[in-house]
């Protein structure tokens, strides 16, 4: 068995996309536009799933856009959440707040964080390796809304 990709439902494709690729950095890799069924799947992956894959598909977020529904899709907690490593957690949760994202857990452990997509995706942040020393503002900030 081998891992291809989570879908999600996605409400707004520009704010799907300013998220994921604009602000957290993953890379379109293909898109499917389908007139007879009236949707768009567009599909993510990360430069380091890209250059491991080599000759086979890295795996994906599948974007799902209804083209006819306005449906404001809900349950994203009980979804679950993405989960990505990341160089340096403190770096990217700083990028993203200063993109105007909310940090609902913070990187306390200097390890673990928790952002929302747009569609209320959570999305676990987990810093690679081993973690990181606590730091400032990190370490004292409160969670937010829910993760």
């Amino acid at each position: 068995m081998k891992f291809l990709h989570t879908m999600i439902r996605v409400h707004d494709i520009d704010a799907a996309l300013d998220f994921f690729v604009d602000k957290l950095g993953m890379i379109e890799t293909r898109r499917k536009e389908n007139e007879g069924g009236r949707f768009t799947l567009i599909f993510l992956s990360t430069d380091e799933d890209l250059s491991r894959a080599q000759a086979e598909r890295a795996p994906e977020v599948e974007l799902t856009y209804n083209w006819d529904g306005d449906e404001h899709y809900t349950g994203g907690r009980n979804f679950g959440h993405l989960a990505f490593t990341v160089a340096n957690i403190y770096d990217t949760c700083q990028k993203l707040m200063d993109s105007g994202i909310e940090i609902n857990r913070p990187p306390r452990d200097g390890h673990m964080a928790f952002v929302k997509s747009p569609d209320g995706i959570s999305l676990e942040l987990l810093q690679q390796g081993d973690s990181l020393a606590p730091a400032e503002p990190w370490a004292s900030m409160q969670n937010t809304g829910s993760w």
